[in-house]
């Protein structure tokens, strides 16, 4: 896709209103994109190894730590997943 950055899933979690938050991030680590989706309908819905986003919805990442563990991620599941492989 033109004008949209390729970003690798690196994290899944869950919050207090029952939703499941999927996190991606640029192989950089720095900028991330995050998905909320119901639990109920997680089974529903495909989890992909990438997606392609739209520069203007990525977050900034400011931690350190944070950002570097994003990034050794973002490489190891680009480096055994294709884009569109289901996780």
């Amino acid at each position: 896709m033109a004008d949209t950055i390729r970003c690798w899933f690196v994290e899944r979690g869950y919050n207090d209103r029952d939703l499941i938050i999927l996190t991606y991030a640029t192989p950089e680590g720095d900028r991330i994109f995050t998905k909320e989706l119901a639990a109920q309908v997680i089974d529903s819905k495909t989890v992909t190894a990438a997606e392609d986003v739209d520069p203007d919805n990525l977050e900034t990442v400011d931690d350190v730590e944070t950002r570097e563990r994003y990034a050794q991620e973002a490489k190891r599941v680009a480096s055994e997943h294709d884009p569109d492989d289901e996780l």
